[in-house]
């Protein structure tokens, strides 16, 4: 190939910026004339001797200059994290003096040239060592905090985990397609991000939330199995999991399946990416299937963490009629409960009292507690719950429990969606603090027979899920009581996170109708909102599901980071803002005269 000749100062022909990367010299190259380029990671000055780590993104050489190179005037000149090119050549440590933690730390550079191909103003944060920095400049100056180590490997770790995916996807004969980005809005279970029609003034269109209608019609269309690492825009509020803008997602479809199949087709891809990229960390292969309903009661949320073994249980039997008058007096009323969350190990006054002050934290008047101890002729049970309900009560709960001396159990009580979301916080918090939570394992779950229907705030009928999915038991189902109908919907856990979500279409149209109906939406409203789809299904849908899986939740999970920004390369603040390139920004007045909006102040 015809390169243009590049040689400097007198070196052998070279490429204009780099013979290697600063990852690739080992004591092969002992003796080659060399150019690299990267940045001043650091600078480093030994009795007068310059000493530099130069970075690249594939890694670290040590380069150093002294007093009698020709380039030592230049190199002094250098500061953290310029830009330069160097050549050089390649010399042996000592052995002493061998770093076995660097590919290159068998060499190092002796510089004899430098040219600074970019320098630096003074930094705003720095990228070398692990100082911690406010979010807020972490963000406006990203590019700089991409540079950072940890960041680097999250974000290859992100491009490898993609490219694994779409690899075991191809291996089980799915094809990617692409579906559009501007679309009409859907009642996904966010808000959508309406974009204004300059065409078609007074009219919006949507930002998907989800390939959700599209992936449908793709099986309508014949094409039997879809996928595709799909961009989903939700304005949402934003949580330390969740994105309040944009996330990628891993979007599949098939046709002529059932839940089981779909469960069959993804458990592979996911299990693998995990055994993968997990660090050698446990990946169970038994994924159980746990009903919303059974979940919800033993561990308070749909998506538990079942590295901790502790499952609550209802213990209402024992403290009907019982001395303990708080518990007794509520479960005469309807619909309450009485649940136990066993603490093995967690058998002592100091423990209970702390965990009573955590639900006082959350908003609770504390959690009942009972723990045995050991009296040398016996087991004694503790607390003021035990005294008040009796030796035998006490016993019936220990055994119900499966608990022995040592341990304790705590109680709460009421209707089980005012206390639920806090038990199931209780529950995480024993299991981390007894040391009962396995650290490094990846435990799946999958949550199956949701509701399709929920009571909103005032009383009405809503969907609860995905408003596409079929549901169990399809037309005649639908005739009952709407909250005891369940929906072929399913999700996927993984310690204590929601990694996908997914569903048995409703291909049917009158089933959509009556269940759109349902929720108060006229068979007009569905055919407006969803004409294209509604109308596909009247020649010939196939019976078809499918899922998706959050990308940036699995590299979350793979990278062992607690906040789903630390994945994503330009993520928005709390607020939804980027510091960055600064947006949201107003338009300016030509922008909105030619769409024919106009912008009303903020209520004060």
């Amino acid at each position: 190939m015809y390169r243009r000749d590049t040689r400097h100062k007198g070196y052998p022909f070279m490429h204009a910026y780099r013979t290697h990367t600063c990852a690739a010299l080992t004591s092969d190259n002992v003796g080659d004339t060399v150019r690299l380029s990267g940045w001043v990671h650091r600078i480093r000055d030994h009795g007068g001797i310059l000493f530099i780590d130069l970075r690249d993104h594939y890694g670290m050489t040590q380069v150093l200059c002294d007093p009698d190179s020709a380039a030592f005037a230049d190199v002094e000149k250098l500061r953290s994290e310029w830009c330069i090119r160097i050549d050089g050549e390649v010399k042996a440590r000592a052995p002493e003096l061998v770093n076995p933690k660097l590919p290159t730390g068998e060499i190092e550079v002796f510089v004899r040239s430098v040219e600074v191909l970019g320098a630096s103003k003074e930094l705003p944060l720095q990228v070398f060592g692990d100082q911690e920095y406010p979010e807020e400049t972490r963000l406006k100056y990203r590019y700089l905090d991409l540079r950072r180590e940890q960041m680097q490997a999250n974000m290859t770790l992100r491009s490898d985990v993609v490219r694994s995916i779409r690899q075991r996807m191809w291996d089980q004969k799915f094809r990617e397609y692409q579906t559009p980005i501007i679309t009409a809005s859907s009642p996904e279970g966010a808000r959508d991000f309406l974009v204004p029609s300059r065409l078609h003034p007074g009219k919006f269109y949507a930002l998907p939330q989800a390939p959700q209608q599209f992936k449908q019609l793709l099986m309508v269309s014949g094409f039997d199995k879809y996928f595709q690492i799909a961009p989903c825009f939700r304005d949402e509020d934003p949580r330390a999991d969740r994105s309040p803008t944009d996330f990628y997602q891993l979007d599949m479809e098939m046709s002529f399946v059932e839940q089981q199949d779909v469960f069959d087709t993804i458990q592979p891809v996911m299990a693998g990416v995990f055994e993968e990229f997990g660090g050698g960390r446990k990946v169970d292969q038994e994924w159980p299937l746990i009903s919303y309903k059974d979940a919800a009661l033993w561990y308070g949320t749909d998506k538990p963490d079942l590295r901790n073994p502790i499952k609550m249980q209802d213990v209402s039997e024992h403290f009907k009629g019982s001395g303990f008058a708080i518990f007794a007096k509520l479960l005469e009323q309807d619909g309450t409960q009485i649940r136990a969350i066993p603490a093995p190990t967690g058998g002592s006054r100091k423990f209970c009292d702390r965990m009573n002050a955590f639900a006082q934290k959350e908003g609770l008047p504390g959690m009942g507690y009972i723990f045995w101890r050991d009296q040398g002729d016996g087991m004694e049970a503790a607390g003021p719950l035990a005294k008040n309900i009796g030796p035998e009560r006490t016993e019936a709960i220990r055994q119900q429990l499966g608990l022995g001396v040592g341990d304790a159990a705590f109680f709460l009580g009421g209707k089980p969606e005012a206390f639920e979301r806090v038990a199931g916080r209780a529950r995480v918090v024993i299991g981390e603090e007894l040391g009962l939570t396995e650290t490094d394992r990846f435990a799946f779950a999958w949550i199956v027979d949701f509701p399709m229907y929920e009571k909103d705030d005032e009383g009405r009928i809503d969907f609860s899920h995905n408003p596409f999915s079929m549901p169990q038991g399809g037309m005649e189902a639908l005739q009952g009581d709407p909250l005891e109908v369940l929906g072929y919907q399913y999700d996927l856990a993984c310690n204590g996170y929601e990694l996908i979500s997914g569903a048995i279409r409703n291909h049917k149209p009158e089933i959509m109708f009556k269940a759109f109906e349902l929720a108060g939406y006229g068979e007009d409203e569905v055919r407006k909102r969803f004409g294209g789809m509604v109308n596909a299904f009247q020649y010939g849908a196939p019976p078809h599901g499918g899922c998706a899986a959050g990308i940036d939740r699995v590299v979350m999970l793979l990278a062992d980071e607690a906040n789903i920004r630390e994945v994503i390369l330009f993520p928005m603040n709390q607020r939804a803002e980027d510091l960055m390139m600064d947006a949201p920004s107003e338009p300016s007045n030509e922008q909105l005269r030619e769409l024919r909006l106009r912008v009303l102040p903020p209520e004060s």
